[in-house]
């Protein structure tokens, strides 16, 4: 427990965190990666040169230091990351380093501003959070491992094919190169995937979510392959794995992991609302409704920007064909010739509320979404304005959480 002088100092900082969280961030990276370059392999490279990684830890930070006194009500945000660094393989001996290095990034930012008494007092806090996160953690490892196909750290797995759904997306059919069972995940979940590519100094690891059913000899990704543009290079993995990796070859991952799950306990109607890539999580869900046989509505609407590069079109079709509680509607934002032609899309442009009030037959539903953080965010405001309980919104970010408000 931490003395109210102690949360009172660490209150005393959420000012200077909102201003210069990211700057103590960034230096905490350089400073960490300097010392122990073989945490490298842990980390998203991209994501630290875009800044999305430090803008995430600030926001981490930022809301710690702002719920303090009340720490319990951050825990479903420390699930969330817990989940990925169990996937990672972050382990209990890397939280002092990081706290080392947190601390002296603090110090190096604000000066002399950081005087012994704040850093002591985030010294103390730091050992409190860390500890949470270690607990919750111990758990999460224990249950990866010891379900029913379940395992530790990385296992390879076989790429048994390659499916390209649509010009940029791509689905990889995983088995256990061991031939042994699986073990279970819930609809929305991912899975970790470490690579090592040729030439590069470090391992790279990536989540991708799950686009198949629970239940099955084998895991579904379906991972689109990120074409640089402008002041964004290609995307290391994704173009090494649709160009280098074939049917045949091994891929490592870890269990699968994630808070970003189907509630199939409500029986409420479900809206499912994706953009781009992020329709993976979502195709599973359906998948996974289908399968229960439970005669509940379903909308399906997805975002793209044209028929080119719409993935997993015809069955998500062929899953609303078969359930007469079943809805599905494209969203096209530059839809193409062939794409008039055939009628391929609903709505040209982008999703808005009124549309939306249209087309979901109860208001009083789940709504899960995941997808680029723009569209993300146009439709966590939408259902805002809506009205829609914050319990009853479900998202999921791929990359570093973000701030949708």
């Amino acid at each position: 427990m931490l003395s109210q002088s102690t949360i009172a100092t660490i209150k005393s900082t959420v000012p200077v965190l909102e201003i210069h969280g990211v700057a103590i961030t960034k230096r905490f990276y350089e400073m960490l990666f300097e010392s122990h370059p073989e945490l490298l392999n842990l980390f998203n490279h991209a994501n630290q040169k875009q800044g999305k990684q430090q803008t995430a830890l600030a926001n981490a930070v930022y809301a710690a230091a702002a719920n303090i006194d009340k720490l319990e009500s951050i825990l479903p945000v420390v699930k969330g990351i817990a989940h990925k660094h169990r996937s990672l393989g972050v382990k209990p001996e890397h939280y002092p380093i990081v706290g080392q290095h947190l601390l002296a990034a603090i110090k190096d930012v604000l000066g002399d501003a950081a005087t012994d008494e704040i850093i002591n007092a985030w010294a103390d806090a730091y050992g409190v959070i860390a500890s949470v996160f270690i607990d919750v953690e111990k758990d999460m490892y224990t249950e990866a491992a010891t379900q029913r196909g379940g395992w530790d750290g990385f296992r390879p797995f076989k790429v048994e094919r390659k499916v390209e759904e649509s010009d940029v997306i791509t689905s990889f059919y995983l088995v256990p190169e061991d031939g042994g069972p699986i073990a279970a995940f819930q609809p929305g979940q991912y899975l970790s995937m470490k690579i090592d590519i040729p030439g590069e100094n470090h391992s790279h690891i990536r989540q991708y979510s799950l686009s198949g059913t629970p239940g099955l000899p084998f895991y579904r990704v379906s991972i689109k392959r990120e074409d640089g543009r402008r002041d964004h290079p290609d995307g290391r993995v994704s173009v090494y794995l649709h160009k280098a990796i074939q049917a045949g070859d091994v891929l490592h991952i870890s269990a699968p992991a994630g808070d970003f799950k189907l509630d199939q306990n409500d029986t409420r109607p479900i809206v499912l609302i994706s953009g781009g890539v992020g329709l993976t999580p979502m195709v599973s869900m359906l998948r996974t409704l289908a399968d229960t046989k439970e005669n509940r509505s379903v909308t399906f609407i997805h975002a793209a920007q044209h028929g080119g590069v719409h993935a997993l079109k015809g069955e998500v079709e062929e899953l609303v064909s078969q359930h007469p509680a079943y809805s599905a509607y494209f969203i096209y934002n530059n839809p193409t010739d062939e794409d008039r032609e055939t009628k391929a899309f609903h709505k040209e442009g982008y999703i808005d509320l009124p549309w939306l009030q249209k087309v979901v037959p109860s208001k009083d539903a789940k709504y899960y979404f995941c997808g680029p953080l723009p569209f993300m965010k146009a439709v966590n405001q939408a259902l805002k304005d809506w009205g829609i309980p914050s319990e009853d919104i479900h998202f999921e970010f791929f990359g570093p959480a973000g701030a949708l408000d």
